[in-house]
C-alpha cells in the first residue's frame, strides 16, 4: 500500500466526487494540495445528473454544489483517452456496476489507484482507497 509521501495521483469516483461537492469527509481528501485528481468525464455528467436529488436532500441549491463541483482540482478525461483499457476493464467488473468501467479504465491507462467507496472495484486489479482509509493516511 502507498503511504501520503507516495500517492501523488487518484482516480476518483462518483461517490466521493459527490459526498466532496455535498461538503463531506471527502471534500478534506480534495483539499490535500500534494495529489493530482483524475475522473472521468462519464463520472461528472453522472455527478451533474444526481445535483439534483443531493440539492433537496441536503436543502442546498443546485447552483451553489454545481459551483463546487467546478471547484474541485479535478482533470477530466473524455472517453477516447483510456478506450483503449475499457475492454480489459470490462473483463474485469464483469458482473458487477458497468458504469464503473470507465474509472477503472482510466486508472488502468494512468496506472493509479482508483479512490471509491463502492465495493464493486474490489478484485480488479488496481488499489482501492476509501474516504476512510484516505483521511486515516493523509491525516486530514
Amino acid at each position: 500500500m502507498q503511504t501520503s509521501k507516495t500517492l501523488k495521483k487518484l482516480a476518483a469516483d462518483a461517490n466521493v466526487i459527490l459526498s466532496a461537492v455535498a461538503g463531506k469527509a471527502a471534500l478534506r481528501v480534495f483539499l490535500k494540495e500534494d495529489i493530482e485528481f483524475v475522473t472521468t468525464q462519464y463520472n461528472i455528467d453522472g455527478v451533474r445528473e444526481y445535483l439534483s436529488v443531493l440539492a433537496e436532500q441536503y436543502a442546498l441549491s443546485e447552483e451553489i454544489l454545481e459551483s463546487q463541483l467546478k471547484l474541485l482540482p479535478l482533470k477530466v478525461y473524455p472517453a477516447h483517452f483510456y478506450e483503449d483499457f475499457v475492454q480489459r476493464a470490462s473483463k474485469k467488473l464483469s458482473a458487477r456496476d458497468e458504469d464503473d468501467i470507465g474509472l477503472l479504465a482510466l486508472a488502468m491507462k494512468l496506472n493509479v489507484p482508483v479512490w471509491s467507496n463502492d465495493r464493486d472495484f474490489q478484485h480488479s486489479g488496481v488499489e482501492i482507497y476509501t474516504t476512510a482509509k484516505l483521511l486515516k493516511i493523509l491525516n486530514v
